[in-house]
């Protein structure tokens, strides 16, 4: 380890001999700090700057594409429910922690609260509204919730049914092992894990025999 004084007889790089060298390369190479500045500038005026104020935001929502002005730092959980009044997705935590705002943003589950709605633009965006069962009514997914009383309060509800959506598309006859994985993003306050464990199972079952049946 090299002295961290100035006194010439340490082992090692002082800091006075540090700084003289990275000095001297500085000048050698051109890069003094106005020419660093102006390399900046540079670069930045070739990049498009989008806001603080309103931009113009394209989102496609489940199959319709929304034309919003929006700030920057807007959410998407904030677009969709403030702007587009789509209120499935809940917000709880509001710090990516407990799963309740979970969306799908390109078949993959997010949490909408930790998304810019910029960030979601030429992306498709699925929420639970998007969920339909045969006849307008209810989603196998949600039906089972219902039928299995895998909610008390209801706020992580729709984030868990977004969440088994994903798990059901890529394993349809899942393990317990990876029905804990799939859902390891949402929490549940009110504790009814074994009746979304449950609820998941028939849900798997039900969506089977769906596909059975259009085969």
């Amino acid at each position: 380890m090299g002295s961290s004084g100035d006194s010439p007889g340490g082992r090692g790089v002082t800091r006075r001999e540090f700084l003289t060298g990275a000095l001297s390369g500085a000048v050698a190479g051109g890069l003094l700090p106005g020419d660093l500045l102006e390399a900046r500038a540079r670069e930045t005026s070739s990049t498009e700057i989008r806001g603080p104020g309103e931009v113009g935001v394209a989102l496609q929502v489940n199959g319709r594409v929304h034309r919003l002005r929006l700030e920057p730092r807007v959410t998407l959980l904030d677009a969709l429910r403030n702007r587009l009044d789509l209120t499935g997705a809940k917000r709880v935590c509001d710090r990516g922690t407990c799963g309740a705002c979970t969306v799908l943003l390109d078949g993959r589950p997010v949490y909408a609260c930790s998304v810019l709605a910029i960030e979601a633009e030429g992306r498709a965006v699925a929420t639970i509204e998007s969920l339909r069962g045969a006849g307008g009514g209810l989603h196998p997914i949600q039906a089972a919730f219902v039928e299995q009383d895998a909610q008390q309060c209801g706020f992580c509800t729709p984030g868990f049914v977004m969440a088994t959506a994903v798990l059901l598309e890529r394993h349809p006859d899942p393990t317990l092992e990876q029905i804990a994985l799939g859902l390891g993003g949402n929490l549940c306050r009110c504790g009814t894990y074994a009746g979304i464990r449950r609820a998941v199972a028939e849900a798997s079952v039900a969506l089977r025999m769906a596909r059975k049946g259009r085969g």
